[in-house]
């Protein structure tokens, strides 16, 4: 499922209306809308808006999303894949926490070095925890 589907689909289960949720997250009815056709991608900070508005964790909220088409190391985002393959740093990493940060998207841009995407981990870690 995609991430547009996922978000129409918890506002549906919910029986919300998009101004429903506008009210509860104070984001504009268009952006959401936006959203939930997929014509846009919702920053980290959105994610957080959406989830505490729809009274679930991040982590939740991206249950079952595929951004980018398959899953699995063979195709892990640049940079993600050297962190896994780091002796230290990649031991850390649950297989939830990889599905996790293979769907992050900062700004239109995936991040690219191992050193970035520890510290979205980092901070997920800490908000999620």
């Amino acid at each position: 499922m995609k991430l547009h589907e996922r978000l129409r689909e918890l506002r549906s289960e919910r029986k919300l209306r998009l101004k429903d949720v506008s009210e509860v997250a104070e984001i504009s009815v268009p952006y959401l809308s936006d959203l939930e056709r997929g014509r846009t991608n919702p920053s980290l900070d959105t994610l957080q808006t959406l989830a505490a508005a729809y009274s679930i964790s991040v982590h939740d909220l991206l249950e079952g999303v595929e951004f980018y088409g398959e899953s699995g190391e063979g195709a892990l985002p640049r940079g993600l894949a050297d962190l896994m393959a780091d002796p230290v740093l990649g031991a850390q990493l649950t297989p939830d926490w990889v599905r996790t940060l293979s769907r992050i998207e900062l700004r239109g841009k995936r991040p690219e070095g191992k050193q970035d995407w520890y510290e979205i981990y980092l901070h997920l870690k800490r908000i999620l925890d």
